[in-house]
């Protein structure tokens, strides 16, 4: 049962990063002007110009991430909840908060509903199930419409490298890692973009 500890303890601070980001968003948000008006003069004075484009370009990646991958996980899941609500499934508000969490892990709301439709099967009429069913597809395929359309939207970076980045920051840091991850990826990708794009054009290649 030792891993079962270490899960819930890797939650915990998960859960616990969390909170902390929110507070400390909270207190720049407060101060919003003056932090950005801070942060460029900073960034100015480190890198020029290309400093303050690339300020720009993280906090677009973090309003991307914001509506591609929460945005669309919480509609889903809040669509999906009702749907259980509604035929009476026990502790629908409980499934819905895992199905968000998948749906943030991108896993989708599926691997929530068919444990569910099992259930209904057994315990519902078959109007009930039927219902349920056409419902939980229909909901099941809304993430794959919204996140091409939300996820990168404005932005000229490839959907792909901030979906990998956002990927691999939940997977190491949680959900503090959505943002940090694909905000890392997003300026890696333009700075070796910039970086290919600085060289000599009199270079042949072999």
């Amino acid at each position: 049962m030792s891993w079962l500890g270490e899960a819930a303890a890797e939650a915990g601070i998960s859960i616990l990063q969390f909170f902390l980001a929110i507070a400390i968003a909270g207190v720049l948000l407060a101060h919003e002007n003056e932090t950005r008006r801070a942060t460029v003069i900073i960034v100015h004075r480190l890198a020029g110009d290309r400093g303050i484009e690339f300020t720009e370009l993280a906090m677009a990646t973090v309003r991307s991430v914001t509506r591609g991958i929460l945005g669309v996980a919480l509609i889903p899941s809040l669509l999906a909840g009702l749907g259980w609500l509604a035929a009476g499934v026990l502790a629908a508000g409980l499934w819905t908060l895992l199905a968000l969490l998948l749906s943030t892990a991108q896993l989708g709301v599926f691997l929530v509903s068919v444990p569910i439709l099992i259930y209904v099967f057994f315990n519902a009429d078959t109007a009930t199930l039927v219902l349920l069913l056409v419902w939980s597809l229909a909901v099941g395929t809304i993430d794959n419409i919204l996140k091409p359309i939300l996820l990168g939207r404005g932005m000229d970076v490839p959907m792909a490298v901030i979906f990998v980045g956002t990927i691999g920051g939940f997977l190491s840091s949680g959900i503090v890692g959505l943002f940090v991850g694909s905000v890392v990826l997003v300026l890696g990708y333009k700075l070796l973009v910039a970086w290919l794009g600085d060289e000599p054009t009199t270079i042949k290649l072999l």
